[in-house]
C-alpha cells in the first residue's frame, strides 16, 4: 500500500456484512478502499480521527423518486444529509425514459400526478435530448453527482413508447407489442439499467383520470419482461403491487395472485423481485397476509422481497404549505402572503376570530392528526400529541390550536397525518422478518405532502440508539449492504479492501432530526419539504469528502450506477 489518499482512524467500524463491531483504522486510495485494518501504519494525506465515532458504508437508498430533482439538485437534498450515497431511480414504472418524439409532456404530467413532482419543474428543469434509455443513462453520465444513482426502467414509459396511445389500453397487448416493449427493455438492460419496474396499483393515475399505462398488463406480458433479466442474468423486477384492492373475499384471492405472479417471474427469470409493502388501519390483516403470501412462493423457489418503511408514512401539514383548513375562504386570503406576513395576520385579534369562526371542520380525525414536537421532529405519534389532545389541553378547539402553535412558533409548527404503516407495532413485526428490506423513503416524490428521506436518520436514532430493537450490526447491513445486493449494485455497501469508498463517519449519540422545512427552491419557485439532520460528521463518495458536518465540500464525485 503507498501513502493512502485519506485514512480514517480510531473509529468503530460497523463494515455492512453484520459482523461484529470493532476498533479499526479505514484507509482509501482514489475511489477504493484499500485497507481496513486495527490499525494502518501509513500517514494519509488527509486524515479523519472518528475515535467516539461509527464508521460505516454509505447507505443505499433503493426507492427514490429523484429522476427529475438530479437535473437541478446535484447533491441532491434532503438524502445528502440522512447518509444517502447510492439512490434508485425508475421506481414504480414510472420514468422518462424511453420516450418516443413529442411524448415528454405526458410522461412529465404522469410524474406530476402519480409522484407530486410539479410538471413544469420537469419539462423546465430537463434537457430531454434523449429517446432510448441508454441515451437517458448517457446524460446521467454527464451530470455532477454529489451520490451515486442508477435507475431502472419502467413499464409506463416502455408501453408508451412502443404502443402510443394504445398503451394506455386496458386489453392485452398482441404478441407483436410485447415484442416492441421488450426490444426496449433489452436495450435499456444491455446499457445499464438496475432493472425493470412496473405499476399496478390502480392509485397511480394520469391526469385525466386513468390508470397509468401497464396497470392492467396481464401474466404474458409481465412474464416477458421477467423473461429479459433472465437472458441478461441480471437486474431486478420492482412493482407497485396491487395489494388488497377490491379483495374482501375470504383468503384474499386477488392479492394472493398477484404475489403468485411476482413469484413466477423470479422463478422463471432467477432474477429477484421487490415490492413495496406498508400496513393500513383501513386494512390491518392485509400486511400480514402478504408476507404469509410471499413466504410460500420463495418456499417454492422465488426470490421475492417485500420493502417497507421504518416508520409511518404522513402527510405534512403547515402554515407554509397547506394545512387542514387552507381551504377555508378565510384562510385563502392568507395562501399568497409570506409566511412572516401571515404569522403577522394571526396575531391580530380579529383576524384570528374571523379565521376561528370562518374555518371549515377538519377532514381528517384530530385525533390522529399529530403535532410534531418543537425542536427534534418526534413521530411517536403518541395520544397526548394529537392535535385533538393538544387542543384539548389549552381548552380550545383545533383550529384555534393550530394558530396559537403557530405563533407561537413563528409559523414553523409541522402537523402529521399517517396515512400508512400507522402501527409500530407493525413496523416493527415487518422489519423483524429478514425477509423485508428497507426502502420505500420516496426521496424526490410528493414534495409537498411527505418528508421521509429522512428514514436512516429515524432508524438509527430511534430504532436503534434509543429502544434498542435491533443490533446495530444489523440495522447497519440493512442499510447497506442488503439494499446494493439486492438491487445488484457492485462494490458498495461493505467496508472492504477493494470495493468502492462510500463511507459515513457517525456520531451515533449526536443523531437528530430537526422539523421538515417548507421551501421554495425547485424550478419556477415550486415548493416543496426538506429535512436535515445532525450527527453525520463526514459523508464520503468514491473517496471524496462530500458532506462534512452536514455541509457540502463542493466535490461532486458521484457515478452512474449500472448493472
Amino acid at each position: 500500500m503507498g501513502k493512502p489518499d485519506l485514512v480514517i482512524r480510531n473509529g468503530t467500524v460497523v463494515d455492512g456484512t453484520g459482523a461484529p463491531a470493532r476498533r479499526a483504522d479505514v484507509a482509501i486510495e482514489g475511489d477504493r478502499i484499500v485497507a481496513v485494518d486495527d490499525t494502518v501504519d501509513a500517514a494519509g494525506a488527509r486524515e479523519i480521527d472518528a475515535d467516539g465515532r461509527l464508521v460505516t458504508p454509505g447507505f443505499v437508498d433503493i426507492h427514490t423518486h429523484l429522476d427529475a430533482q438530479v437535473a437541478w439538485d446535484p447533491l441532491p437534498t434532503s438524502s445528502c444529509w440522512h447518509g444517502v450515497t447510492s439512490a434508485v431511480l425508475g421506481n414504480c414504472g414510472v420514468t422518462f425514459a424511453p420516450v418516443a418524439e413529442g411524448g415528454a409532456e405526458f410522461l412529465a404530467e404522469m410524474m406530476e400526478s402519480v409522484e407530486d413532482i410539479p410538471r413544469r419543474a420537469i419539462l423546465e428543469g430537463l434537457p430531454w435530448n434523449w429517446s432510448s434509455y441508454g441515451e437517458y443513462l448517457g446524460w446521467l453520465d454527464g451530470l455532477d453527482k454529489g451520490i451515486n444513482i442508477g435507475g431502472m426502467v419502467g413499464h409506463c414509459a416502455v408501453r408508451l413508447a412502443a404502443m402510443g396511445e394504445r398503451g394506455m389500453d386496458e386489453t392485452p397487448s398482441s404478441p407483436d407489442d410485447i415484442a416492441a416493449m421488450t426490444t426496449l427493455v433489452d436495450e435499456a438492460m444491455a446499457a445499464g439499467a438496475l432493472g425493470f419496474s412496473t405499476s399496478r396499483t390502480t392509485l397511480h393515475v394520469v391526469p385525466d383520470g386513468r390508470c397509468v399505462p401497464g396497470t392492467f398488463a396481464d401474466e404474458t406480458e409481465l412474464f416477458a419482461f421477467g423473461d429479459v433479466l433472465g437472458r441478461h442474468g441480471k437486474g431486478i423486477f420492482e412493482a407497485a403491487a396491487r395489494l388488497g384492492e377490491r379483495d374482501r373475499e375470504e383468503g384474499m384471492p386477488k392479492t394472493r395472485a398477484e404475489v403468485a405472479w411476482m413469484g413466477e417471474v423470479s422463478r422463471r427469470s432467477g432474477r429477484p423481485v421487490s415490492f413495496g409493502l406498508v400496513q393500513s388501519n383501513r386494512r390491518p390483516e392485509l400486511y400480514a397476509k402478504v408476507i404469509e403470501f410471499t413466504k410460500a412462493e420463495n418456499a417454492n423457489g422465488a426470490n421475492v422481497r417485500p420493502q417497507t418503511t421504518s416508520r409511518g408514512i404522513g402527510v405534512l401539514y403547515t402554515l407554509a404549505n397547506r394545512h387542514p383548513w387552507s381551504g377555508s375562504d378565510v384562510w385563502k386570503e392568507l395562501r399568497d402572503l409570506p409566511l412572516t406576513e401571515q404569522v403577522t395576520a394571526l396575531r391580530d385579534a380579529d383576524r384570528r376570530a374571523r379565521l376561528v369562526a370562518g374555518s371549515d371542520p377538519i377532514a381528517m380525525p384530530p385525533d390522529q392528526v399529530f403535532v410534531l414536537p418543537e425542536g427534534d421532529a418526534d413521530y411517536d405519534c403518541l395520544p397526548e400529541q394529537s392535535l385533538e389532545a393538544v387542543a384539548a389541553a389549552r381548552g380550545v378547539s383545533p383550529v384555534e390550536a393550530f394558530i396559537d402553535l403557530n405563533i407561537e412558533t413563528d409559523g414553523t409548527v409541522t402537523l402529521n397525518f399517517p396515512i400508512l404503516n400507522q402501527s409500530f407495532d407493525a413496523i416493527q413485526e415487518m422489519l423483524d422478518d429478514p425477509m423485508v428490506s428497507l426502502g420505500l423513503a420516496d426521496a424526490g416524490a410528493h414534495v409537498g405532502q411527505i418528508m421521509d428521506t429522512s428514514q436512516p436518520t429515524y432508524y438509527l436514532s430511534t430504532w436503534i440508539r434509543d429502544r434498542h430493537r435491533w443490533p446495530l450490526e444489523e440495522a447497519i447491513r440493512r442499510l447497506t449492504s442488503d439494499t446494493a445486493d439486492l438491487f445488484g449494485i457492485a462494490d458498495r455497501g461493505r467496508l472492504e479492501a477493494g470495493r468502492f469508498a462510500d463511507v459515513n463517519v457517525i456520531d451515533l449519540d449526536g443523531l437528530r432530526l430537526p422539523q421538515p422545512e417548507y421551501v421554495r427552491d425547485f424550478p419556477n419557485g415550486a415548493g416543496r419539504y426538506v429535512q436535515r439532520s445532525e450527527g453525520y460528521d463526514y459523508t464520503i463518495v468514491n473517496g471524496r469528502v462530500f458532506m462534512d458536518h452536514g455541509e457540502h465540500t463542493g466535490d461532486l464525485a458521484g457515478t452512474t450506477l449500472r448493472s
